[in-house]
């Protein structure tokens, strides 16, 4: 049975013989471990080999223990402090980095309340689906498990943190409604009655879903108050330091999904972060603070919040800034890339972006030709395939700057264009110039059709999913770009003459070659039909009976479910 103590911690009350030697076996453990470390620290205080090794595996123990401790263990050790010798000071420096669970692990409250708020979600996690299948052994033991677990996570966060009072209504609230459900749970465990556990079934479900709203709520609330400590920071500090530090943790925290990124925009970090890169004496900061930024508008949030700080203008300028580092400019390229995505519902904030298109995209082209590596080069290249899929303008813009030849020619070089990434964004833009009808000429000049062809041929060099995704899309867009040409009778003829209906007929027929991908079957049998509308010579009767004469959905389902031959 669960109580607190005085000092506000959770205790165990046993009611019998079990948990009291389960309680002993755990408490007998710890006192091993600790008499062993002592005892290879009096015996081999020279032996850097044992040392770091002792160091490692009890830190690594103690940690573990602090977050996946077995209840009973740890409400006991809260209640009872564990003397070490006052001559062995490594034994106490690894209870104390123990205890604090590690510089290595979790630099700040931020990572430490993640950390609790993750172990506390899967005990509740747990306990919904043992509650559903009427587990009411384990359902009071997670019970019991995730009230300890709320209580040191209270504890924890309010002896490093002074809580705010809106939040102490949420913590006292949350502990009572833990408590309400430990010991509901245990009732359940002393009767047989159906009709008494259905009901009760109902009632623990309700106050479970209370306990997980509160909880998150609080936890939200938390982070909250942790991200608002990290902006003031970045605003009052004028150590390179302290705000690179504060910079680093937002970062971290955008790793971890949209939900904490939205808590972070709301907060304000995105203005915060736009003040950085305003002013000359944080240059060195630039690309650290919006790699930040472009993590966090992958949300509305972040992207309102910079739309309101004139950050468009900001970006521009360090773009078109000649004197900035080429790291800063491929960060402010992620960030272009990232409000310009077409995944994003909203479009408000690409009006200001208009006025700045012209400046952006001649910047950007500008990278792409100038790249050191590949990630500048895709991060420039990305930015550039959004910006053309919404505006015809900037298509225009670019064929004036010559950006297909600066493009193809970066396919040339394995130093800028070196993963099926890269090739998408290429082949995207090339996509998107090719329904202007002076994009034909300036194709087979820089003798485009070639590429082309490359890179319908393009395949997954690994097993990844991601990467052969990737390679669908090249294929795909490659077919686009070759039927919207194939307008042109000089290209058609080009393709023709560079055999591109053998290939496109082998994609089509072999479902392998496309990765099984309707897509690319789609594209490939509309490259395939412009071809023939120019010369229809080019195909052989039998293909042309089942490629080109019926009607594309027919075709489709007969490439579609076109078994490979293998002999």
């Amino acid at each position: 049975k669960t109580g607190t103590s005085s000092n506000g911690n959770a205790c165990f009350q046993t009611q019998s013989p079990a948990p009291i030697h389960h309680l002993q076996i755990n408490e007998f453990a710890l006192i091993v471990m600790l008499h062993l470390h002592q005892f290879f620290c009096v015996h081999f205080p020279h032996s850097t080999r044992m040392q770091s090794l002792q160091v490692d595996s009890v830190q690594r123990w103690m940690e573990d223990l602090r977050h996946m401790t077995e209840v009973e263990c740890m409400c006991v050790l809260q209640a009872k402090p564990i003397g070490v010798e006052e001559d062995s000071q490594q034994g106490e420096l690894i209870v104390a980095s123990g205890v604090g669970a590690g510089d290595h692990v979790a630099r700040n409250n931020l990572q430490t309340l993640l950390r609790r708020a993750l172990v506390v979600s899967t005990e509740l996690g747990k306990m919904f689906q043992r509650l559903e299948k009427g587990r009411w052994q384990r359902v009071h033991s997670t019970a019991v498990r995730a009230n300890c677990h709320v209580r040191s996570l209270v504890h924890e966060y309010s002896a490093a943190r002074s809580t705010p009072p809106e939040m102490q209504k949420y913590e006292k609230s949350l502990l009572e409604k833990c408590m309400e459900l430990t010991n509901i749970t245990e009732r359940c465990l002393h009767t047989d009655d159906e009709f008494f556990l259905k009901s009760m079934r109902e009632a623990i479900h309700e106050i479970l879903t209370d306990v997980s709203d509160s909880f998150s709520n609080m936890i939200d609330m938390a982070l909250a108050n942790e991200i608002r400590v990290l902006i003031k920071q970045i605003e009052s500090s004028d150590s390179i330091h302290t705000i690179g530090s504060a910079i680093s943790n937002l970062l971290s925290l955008t790793q971890d999904g949209p939900q904490l990124c939205s808590i972070i925009a709301k907060e304000g970090a995105v203005v915060a972060l736009f003040k950085i890169c305003r002013q000359d004496r944080f240059r060195d900061l630039y690309a650290h603070a919006l790699r930040t930024v472009a993590s966090i508008c992958c949300v509305e949030e972040g992207i309102n919040q910079l739309d309101k700080v004139d950050g468009i203008l900001c970006l521009a300028d360090i773009l078109t800034d000649e004197s900035s580092v080429e790291a800063a400019r491929a960060e402010a390229a992620a960030v272009v890339a990232q409000i310009t995505s077409p995944h994003h519902t909203s479009t408000q904030h690409l009006a200001s972006f208009l006025e700045s298109m012209h400046d952006i995209v001649t910047a950007l082209i500008k990278l792409c030709e100038s790249a050191s590596c590949g990630e500048v080069f895709l991060l420039a290249s990305a930015a550039l395939a959004n910006i053309t899929f919404f505006d015809s303008m900037a298509c225009e813009i670019l064929l004036q700057l010559n950006a297909i030849q600066i493009l193809l020619q970066a396919c040339k070089d394995r130093q800028r264009v070196d993963t099926p990434y890269s090739k998408d964004q290429v082949v995207t833009i090339l996509a998107n110039l090719s329904v202007l009808e002076q994009c034909a000429s300036e194709v087979l000049q820089e003798q485009g059709i070639e590429r082309l062809l490359l890179l319908l041929g393009e395949k997954p060099s690994s097993t990844s999913p991601s990467e052969g995704a990737a390679c669908e899309r090249v294929q795909q867009k490659a077919a686009v770009t070759l039927a919207r040409l194939s307008r042109d009778p000089d290209v058609a003829q080009t393709a023709i003459q560079l055999k591109a209906v053998p290939r496109l007929i082998e994609l089509c027929r072999s479902p392998t070659e496309r990765n099984n991908s309707d897509s690319v079957l789609v594209a490939c049998l509309a490259a395939l039909r412009r071809l023939a509308a120019g010369c229809p010579d080019s195909i052989e009767a039998a293909d042309h009976q089942q490629l080109i004469k019926p009607r594309l959905v027919d075709s489709f389902l007969l490439c579609s479910n076109m078994e490979e031959s293998f002999v």
